[in-house]
């Protein structure tokens, strides 16, 4: 190889063949301008969000009860809701009937018997425009009076004796998942299949993610056809469950009450934004606005104007919190053409 030549004060480095690798000249070549356009910077909240997948559908799925006998000749269509008083299936042409409260029906109730489960049927008995005379715990003649009308009116031998095979109970209105006997089979343990009305949606949030989720805290729900509402954390598991699958993460379970306009989707999957940190009433730039500053720290190039240099704060959703001398919402700031 020669050795490098001066030609005209610049030099170039040549190889034995003659062929030129590199040269600079007496004139400096400025590189183009890399393209730039402009962004405003925004005042308002900022929030941290992350998505995980949760499940939607509603609380206290449960297999009713049964203590009819016989053969189920009708059920309800899935997804039908039932309040009080009304019939949650038949058995051998005779209903079945919703009653709210917290205490099961145990046991046979008639005249001379006393207890709380009696104290709750009264109770019903006058919601549904009965008089069954002094609410209290006591069945006496007026309640057997009541339960024989109840009992007319609901096309039912005139006992005056209420059993389980007639009635049922539930905290309340409760809402037809799945028929488990269908109409012809014989009454097992169970003929239907309930949920409540309130939708929820559950998430096996993984233990390391747990900073997410806030008691009461909003979050922002996507169902599969691309449907969005809101919904309001209402349980956090104390303690992380180990992992399904072996490599996998131990995971608490949260739970969330939707509100409406969600669909009827029930087990579906769904995404869940759940937001870790916010705040209000910040300025705010697109990320890739910010300049790594030589001496340490970033900046942003205000249009036809001079860099400001900037103190940063959350970064969320593609932006970031910034602060600085003179920066004020509405102004712009460039950023990388795209």
């Amino acid at each position: 190889m020669r050795k490098g030549l001066l030609a005209g004060g610049v030099a170039v480095a040549a190889l034995a063949g003659g062929g030129v690798v590199a040269a600079s000249f007496d004139e400096p070549v400025t590189p183009a301008p890399a393209p730039v356009r402009t962004a405003e910077i925004t005042r308002g909240d900022l929030a941290d969000a992350e998505t995980v997948a949760g499940t939607l559908g509603y609380e206290n799925r449960r297999e009713l009860p049964n203590a009819a006998k016989g053969t189920v000749t009708w059920t309800p269509e899935e997804g039908a809701v039932v309040r009080r008083g009304k019939t949650l299936y038949s058995v051998s042409g005779k209903p079945v009937t919703l009653m709210y409260g917290t205490t099961p029906m145990y046991r046979p109730l008639s005249n001379g018997v006393s207890g709380r489960d009696v104290l709750q049927l009264e109770r019903n008995l006058e919601a549904l425009g009965y008089d069954p005379g002094t609410v209290d715990h006591d069945f006496t003649w007026s309640t057997q009076v009541a339960v024989q009308d109840w009992q007319e009116d609901r096309n039912l031998d005139e006992t005056g004796v209420v059993g389980p095979e007639q009635v049922v109970i539930a905290s309340g209105a409760v809402r037809v998942a799945g028929v488990t006997a269908e109409a012809g089979m014989p009454a097992g343990r169970s003929v239907i299949t309930t949920t409540g009305t309130k939708r929820v949606v559950h998430v096996d949030l993984a233990a390391s993610d747990q900073q997410l989720a806030r008691l009461g805290a909003a979050v922002t729900l996507e169902t599969p056809d691309g449907r969005t509402g809101k919904g309001r954390i209402t349980s956090i598991g104390t303690v992380a469950r180990p992992p399904a699958q072996e490599g996998g993460e131990a995971t608490v379970d949260v739970e969330i009450t939707a509100a409406g306009g969600l669909g009827r989707f029930d087990q579906a999957p769904v995404d869940v934004a759940l937001t870790s940190e916010t705040r209000e009433d910040v300025l705010s730039v697109p990320v890739e606005a910010l300049l790594a500053l030589r001496e340490g720290g970033y900046g942003v190039q205000v249009e036809k104007g001079a860099a400001v240099v900037v103190t940063t704060g959350l970064f969320a959703a593609g932006r970031v919190e910034i602060e600085g001398p003179g920066l004020a919402e509405g102004m712009k700031v460039q950023v990388p053409a795209e």
